[in-house]
């Protein structure tokens, strides 16, 4: 028997629509699953300070290597140490709607409008490495170092080192960025052990910025006033004629520059103590080789606790006000041969 044609159209009609319907529902299946199996991926708008030290550098490298094996995507900008580049990164990530902020806050002041912003917009901030100055109800929590304890570790080798000293112990300060709330953790806790034995004194303090060039700077301005004056030794750094016994620097870069001042005018700098903080691998070099007596650490690996903070808060959890990472102290007493590379 013989279909007619009509009938035959209307079967294969029947047919590709059916088909049609199947496929549909199939992709919208596999679409849904997928979806189901990739969950949006979270977006962290990242402020750094800059790149000014080997600190820095691996500092940043942490979050991102923390982030891509967290799923997470970062939006990042460098404010090259100005506060105001940070102001308008964070208007950006607010304006780009971001999931979360982490800062890492150049100075201690001027944040309450920007976070006020970021707050009304239902967008959380962490804050990070450095702390701030701001109502604690705009921020989710601080992650970083104890800058206040890392100061009681070098002024307590200063004092161990210096037990049998009898005389006056002078000392010099080269602190980092003015108004940040490292410097002020360090200078604070730093004098704060002093103050127990009269003899320490901080004949001078001078803002390096932690920057290489600014200890190199300082060290060769006390050197050439010392020349000027006609007095020029090259035992030790003097400051108005009198010698420092002991220099504290706030970060590994002004350290090295000090030491790059020292090569330059042939003044051997195992004849002065010096304490440094942040514990690069230059540093420890420095150390291993008797030109550094301690260095304290402070720990740029900040990326894995970070991201679990991340996702904490955008689990809807409370995260600490406060967070410390853990450091070490690295000293002229220990056995070297235990130190392993510090990959920065």
């Amino acid at each position: 028997m013989k279909l007619k044609t009509p009938l035959i159209i209307s079967i294969l009609s029947f047919v590709v629509v059916a088909l049609l319907i199947f496929s549909s529902f199939f992709f919208f299946s596999l679409n849904r699953q997928n979806s189901e199996k990739s969950p949006k991926r979270l977006i962290l708008g990242f402020s750094q300070i800059g790149s000014e030290s080997a600190w820095r550098t691996r500092n940043t490298q942490s979050i991102f290597e923390a982030a891509e094996a967290s799923g997470i995507q970062i939006l990042f900008d460098d404010a090259q140490q100005k506060q105001e580049n940070q102001l308008k990164a964070i208007r950006s990530f607010i304006v780009y709607q971001v999931d979360i902020i982490a800062l890492v806050p150049i100075i201690e002041d001027g944040w309450d409008n920007v976070l006020r912003e970021a707050k009304n917009a239902g967008i959380p901030v962490i804050i990070v490495d450095r702390q701030i100055n701001a109502d604690k109800s705009l921020y989710a929590g601080f992650l970083g170092e104890n800058a206040f304890e890392e100061g009681e570790n070098a002024a307590k080798f200063l004092i161990e080192k210096c037990a049998d000293e009898e005389g006056e112990v002078s000392i010099l300060e080269v602190s980092g960025t003015e108004n940040s709330s490292v410097v002020k953790g360090r200078a604070q806790g730093f004098r704060d052990v002093l103050a127990l034995d009269s003899k320490f004194n901080i004949i001078h303090s001078e803002n390096g910025d932690f920057l290489r060039s600014r200890g190199k700077e300082i060290a060769e301005h006390l050197i050439q006033k010392a020349r000027d004056s006609g007095n020029f030794k090259n035992d030790a750094l003097y400051f108005e004629g009198q010698k420092i016994d002991a220099i504290f620097s706030h970060n590994d870069s002004m350290t090295l520059g000090i030491l790059d001042s020292f090569a330059n005018y042939g003044i051997n700098p195992a004849d002065t103590i010096i304490i440094s903080i942040d514990a690069e691998q230059k540093s420890i070099d420095a150390l291993v080789a008797g030109k550094l007596n301690c260095v304290v650490e402070c720990n740029p690996n900040l990326g894995e606790m970070l991201m679990q903070l991340v996702k904490q808060v955008m689990s809807g959890k409370t995260i600490p006000r406060i967070t410390y990472n853990k450091e070490k102290i690295f000293t002229e007493y220990d056995d070297f041969s235990i130190y392993e590379p510090r990959g920065y």
